[in-house]
């Protein structure tokens, strides 16, 4: 087989394990592929907790793979697909441990990242590369998956979110927040080495406030189960003095995902939650630093963003973005700090303000 395919293939597997943030926007690949191949039976290999948040995606067999089990687990994988042979996989996650994975998986064709784009040697392992693209954002990445398919609509702008979202989820969001009108705030990002990208508990309580006290607009904080999202909620709510409903560690991913589709406004740094406003086209304000919006930034809100990683690259490593190599973090435990908190407010009036924000229907009364 060669690419692109002259007809449609009868099974594909897709291989993304991780993040939540990432797979949120690996979606609108599997609905492109389902409208141009409607016929075509597709496998999504992926972890644990992204199961839990793309469980019941129509038309989709997920296989999981839990990182916790290491090599057992993948020979249990291999082991469950051993009768299978794929004619497409799309290798989607340039990660040691993903392409590990992909060895045991059967598959006339390996279509993986070009050569740039293939981190830990992701492209020894694909029999097949995506045109390569410099400076690209990760759901451009994805899109050149469907380019190298010859099924990409004209523009990644023209992708199609919808991430599935169960009766039972929806009724759990309406049972925890009876708030009319919120603010969802997630604090903190994911826990990994030498990671900064939380922003200060000082400027989310003034973040807050702002919201309360000229538009009426509650908060609702959200998170993971880690001590430091319980007291970033804590010091938030007790500072505040304004409504504050604290969800950390209380919601399921789909409830999450109702949650933000309900709110006003999503503030988080770079971290799912911005990842998953842009799938249900919540107006979404990124606060970055560390990282690269261009890169990773919610795509279709980068506008919005409080974009300080120019700024953080200059201070704290003394080179310019384009010094960097593409993506490249700023690895300073201050590095958040540049974010200044009436930047902050200003773009949330701006937002709120503007027709992006009033076109979705979330009108509120400027005072």
């Amino acid at each position: 087989m060669t690419l692109p395919l002259t007809a449609p293939p009868k099974h594909i597997c897709l291989l993304r394990l991780s993040a939540l943030g990432d797979v949120s926007n690996v979606v609108p690949v599997v609905l492109a592929i389902q409208k141009a191949w409607p016929e075509t039976r597709i496998t999504w290999i992926t972890g644990k907790a992204e199961h839990s948040l793309l469980k019941g995606l129509s038309g989709v067999e997920f296989v999981v793979y839990d990182k916790k089990t290491g090599l057992k687990g993948m020979r249990e994988l291999w082991q469950s697909l051993k009768d299978t042979e794929f004619d497409l996989l799309l290798h989607m996650q340039a990660a040691l441990r993903a392409s590990l994975l992909s060895i045991g998986i059967k598959a006339k064709i390996k279509l993986g990242f070009d050569r740039d784009r293939a981190k830990d040697w992701q492209w020894l392992f694909t029999s097949h590369k995506i045109t390569a693209r410099k400076n690209s954002h990760v759901v451009e990445g994805f899109y050149d998956f469907l380019h190298a398919l010859g099924i990409a609509p004209e523009s990644p702008q023209q992708l199609q979110w919808l991430l599935p979202v169960s009766e039972q989820a929806r009724q759990e969001a309406t049972e925890k927040c009876d708030f009319e009108r919120y603010v969802l705030i997630s604090p903190c990002s994911s826990q990994r080495a030498r990671n900064f990208r939380n922003w200060t508990v000082e400027g989310y309580v003034a973040v807050v406030r702002h919201l309360y006290q000229h538009y009426g607009i509650k908060a609702v904080i959200t998170g993971g189960n880690r001590d430091i999202e319980h007291q970033y909620a804590r010091d938030i709510a007790e500072q505040a003095g304004t409504p504050v409903l604290n969800l950390v560690a209380n919601t399921s991913l789909q409830g999450l995902i109702v949650l933000i589709e309900r709110a006003q406004l999503v503030i988080a740094p770079d971290s799912g939650p911005v990842h998953f406003a842009n799938a249900v086209n919540t107006p979404v304000i990124g606060l970055f630093a560390t990282s690269n919006v261009h890169r990773t930034g919610p795509y279709l809100w980068q506008d919005w963003v409080v974009n300080k990683y120019p700024q953080a690259t200059a201070q704290f490593m003394n080179k310019t973005v384009a010094e960097l190599s593409w993506g490249q973090r700023v690895r300073h435990p201050h590095a958040m700090d540049v974010i200044k908190t009436e930047e902050v407010l200003a773009q949330i009036d701006r937002l709120l303000q503007h027709s992006a924000f009033t076109d979705t229907g979330r009108k509120v009364t400027v005072s």
